[in-house]
């Protein structure tokens, strides 16, 4: 009776801590809950950006449920979260340059036009960062009704970017048609 016992708590204990597990890329942890604008958000997937084999950074995707395609997290309500975590010294040029890169392989000339102003503000607020150290957050946050917000560290840089369409569209440089990293939009959407 004691084995059985023993194996039953065993089993509760490791059920138990699945809703407070994390995960850790490359060393740099990213929480499985958040909360953010009154709404508990889970690590859809998490993965590493390299380029020329040298580690770029970690990045994590929060949503509210679990999403395996672009279209199935783009039709949940509400707000999300890109968080990344630089590995290497970046320029904000060689990030923000990085980005709009993303952007050009998966917009059209007709929607990467409509979003330039747009795009031309976030590159703007990205530059104003100067250089990223090893270990600078950045996160990305979509806020229904307000829009996308940037923050490195805890600060906000620029102001909130309006429309869901741009935010649909940075989604897009790491889960888009091209994006970024094959094996990095796997590894976001938990396909791996």
């Amino acid at each position: 009776m004691k084995p059985l016992i023993r194996t039953a708590l065993l089993a509760i204990t490791l059920f138990a801590g699945q809703d407070a597990r994390a995960a850790e890329i490359a060393g740099i942890h990213f929480d499985d809950r958040i909360s953010l604008a009154n709404t508990e958000l889970q690590l859809n997937g998490g993965g590493l950006r390299t380029r020329f084999m040298l580690k770029v950074y970690a990045i994590g995707l929060y949503s509210s449920k679990k999403a395996d395609s672009l279209e199935a997290l783009l039709s949940q309500p509400g707000p999300r979260r890109i968080q990344i975590v630089t590995l290497r010294e970046l320029t904000a040029e060689q990030f923000a340059d990085g980005l709009v890169e993303g952007l050009r392989k998966n917009l059209t000339e007709t929607e990467y036009a409509r979003l330039q102003p747009r795009i031309d503000e976030f590159k703007a607020a990205l530059l104003s960062l100067r250089t990223a150290t090893p270990n600078t957050a950045i996160r990305l946050e979509w806020l229904p009704g307000n829009g996308t917000r940037l923050f490195v560290g805890n600060e906000q840089r620029g102001r909130d970017i309006p429309g869901e369409d741009f935010q649909r569209a940075l989604l897009r440089i790491w889960l888009g048609e091209k994006p970024v990293d094959s094996d990095l939009r796997n590894s976001l959407l938990g396909r791996n």
